[in-house]
């Protein structure tokens, strides 16, 4: 027997490719949700840029309330929904307590800047459960290519080396492929949450400059 990839998958049990097939199938949706969050992130980053810039000029140039008037878009990025949010409440706020005005608009940029947190972290609780189970599940199948190489030595009555290599390397393979997989949702999974981390502490200090503006056109001049 030579012992390549393609020799080992032929001399596996029907065990030990089914413990290959499942973490086929991790590794695939790790690299999906890893490909569909860059994207996502990336998107959302360009976008938010553009609304900021936006934003920093029209406030520049116009009251408060008149930017409240304007409507925001939809590509906006997670900056621009938060922000939108913010907007939508300080117009359609009809209380005359000017303290009142602002605590309504501070809550609805808490609650949309926790939905957008949490929209920036579907997918990455698969990542956490692929890369700290594929190594289990390739344990399992070596623990139990471990089994069969001993069931074969004691079938055969023979203790030599030669008897449990097939065994023993079959076993070793589910564990390499278990590591192949969890190393890099691992890795991703670090990367995006310090990205989201990073996005969620944006987005309070924008939310609190923002709810300052509200502030200060609720106090009115002087």
């Amino acid at each position: 027997m030579q012992f390549t990839l393609t020799d080992l998958w032929h001399h596996m049990g029907l065990f030990a490719r089914l413990i290959v097939a499942v973490l086929g199938v991790m590794s695939v949706a790790s690299l999906v949700v890893m490909a569909e969050r860059l994207i996502v992130f990336n998107r959302s980053r360009s976008e938010s840029r553009n609304f900021a810039e936006k934003m920093a000029n029209t406030l520049a140039k116009n009251d408060l309330m008149t930017v409240a008037g304007t409507k925001v878009g939809d590509k906006v990025g997670h900056l621009g929904r938060v922000i939108g949010a913010g907007l939508n409440a300080l117009r359609l706020s009809t209380d005359k307590d000017k303290d009142l005005q602002v605590e309504s608009v501070a809550r609805a940029l808490e609650r949309q800047a926790q939905r957008e947190v949490q929209s920036l972290k579907r997918g990455l609780g698969l990542l956490a459960t692929v890369g700290s189970t594929a190594p289990f599940v390739g344990l399992l199948g070596t623990v139990m290519g471990i089994v069969n190489a001993f069931q074969s030595m004691a079938l055969t009555g023979s203790g030599g080396l030669g008897t449990v290599s097939a065994g023993i390397a079959e076993a070793l393979i589910t564990t390499a492929f278990g590591l192949l997989v969890a190393i890099p949702a691992v890795m991703a999974y670090n990367y995006l949450q310090g990205w989201v981390d990073a996005r969620a502490v944006d987005i309070s200090e924008s939310s609190n400059e923002f709810l300052d503006l509200v502030a200060k056109s609720a106090a009115g001049p002087g």
